[in-house]
């Protein structure tokens, strides 16, 4: 056994096992931060719920379905508990594409509603927690100043401040599933 005598310590040693830390931090912002404004569809952004979900808090859920229905517009979605359904409302997407006309907007409205239901479907019923809960994770893996972490900490229906949604007819369609949200991550054997 070999004794480290105190004149061979060497303290910024400390400080530079802390430094890549930081960097890995930053580094994952800024990953996240690219992947959210160039994800592709439901799944894409999908995706990404489920990894900042599981990266920040250590929770995950599979099997889960989105549906898109006309609901009223002051609901972004729901989902009911005891089910693997998550009901986005395709109406309020529709009005939120259209206004914004920025990708990279309507993603971050996606993974903002989206992370919010799913964390009700890990078991977070209380909604002052869950939203506290998605500030939290969008935070950490988006930053501050990142439109994903505005809409957290204020409200998803930002993006639509001065529409009045109240005097906007929705036209009601069937409820559609969105095919293949979740990628399986291993093959079955039949």
């Amino acid at each position: 056994m070999t004794i480290t005598r105190f004149s061979e310590f060497q303290p910024d040693r400390l400080v530079r096992d802390n430094e890549p830390k930081e960097e890995e931090e930053l580094s994952m912002v800024e990953s996240y931060r690219a992947r959210i404004d160039e994800a592709e569809g439901f799944s894409g952004v999908w995706e990404l719920v489920k990894e900042t979900v599981k990266t920040t808090l250590g929770e995950q859920r599979l099997g889960m379905l989105l549906f898109l229905d006309d609901l009223p517009l002051h609901l972004g979605a729901y989902h009911q508990v005891g089910t693997n359904n998550i009901v986005l409302n395709r109406s309020l997407l529709n009005i939120v594409e259209t206004v914004t006309k920025s990708k990279k907007h309507v993603n971050a409205f996606v993974y903002s509603i989206l992370t919010h239901e799913y964390l009700h479907a890990l078991g977070h019923i209380s909604e002052a927690e869950v939203h506290s809960l998605v500030y939290d994770v969008s935070k950490r893996c988006f930053g501050e100043d990142h439109i994903v972490t505005t809409l957290a900490e204020k409200t998803p229906w930002m993006l639509l401040k001065g529409i009045p949604l109240r005097g906007i007819a929705v036209n009601k369609q069937d409820m559609e599933l969105i095919k293949d949200l979740e990628k399986p991550n291993q093959r079955y054997i039949i």
